[in-house]
């Protein structure tokens, strides 16, 4: 290439570019990974404790998980879950002013019945409250997930 070129970039400045461009991608994929790593490792330290949320719950051989007096100090508490495809999700609480919402990776209300897992991945149950006065600071609850193989109930 001599210096009165008509062509002012080399033939291969496009591949640079797309080099770039995928290695922007592949970064901002990976932070996104660990913040999500660091998010479930914190997850999984709070389901040690009753008054810190987000919480991590794993199955551990039994489909009925209950949570026995947790403590609601923000305005809500995530769960995350990652529950296997084919699997049905149902959640109940001994609060009816507590209301169960599943948010990722679909927004389903458990009031309405149980999920339909349709893919292995994070889910994220939220519990908020929903009373008609103010909530306490503290609120005291119960919670129980049930997580079964059944293919012969309906969900939505």
């Amino acid at each position: 290439m001599s210096a009165c070129s008509p062509e002012p970039y080399p033939e291969n400045s496009s591949l640079v570019t797309d080099k770039a461009a995928l290695t922007r991608d592949s970064i901002a994929q990976n932070s996104e990974n660990i913040e999500d790593s660091i998010r479930n490792s914190y997850a999984r330290l709070a389901s040690e404790r009753a008054d810190v949320c987000p919480k991590l719950i794993e199955e551990q051989g039994s489909q009925v998980i209950e949570r026995v007096a947790e403590v609601m100090v923000n305005d809500y508490c995530d769960y995350f879950l990652y529950p296997r495809e084919g699997q049905h999700i149902s959640v109940a609480t001994n609060n009816r002013q507590i209301e169960a919402l599943l948010i990722v990776p679909a927004l389903h209300n458990f009031a309405n019945g149980g999920y339909k897992v349709m893919s292995y991945d994070k889910h994220i149950i939220r519990l908020s409250y929903n009373g008609a006065t103010y909530k306490p600071q503290n609120l005291n609850y119960d919670i129980v997930m049930t997580i079964s193989d059944n293919s012969d109930k309906e969900y939505s």
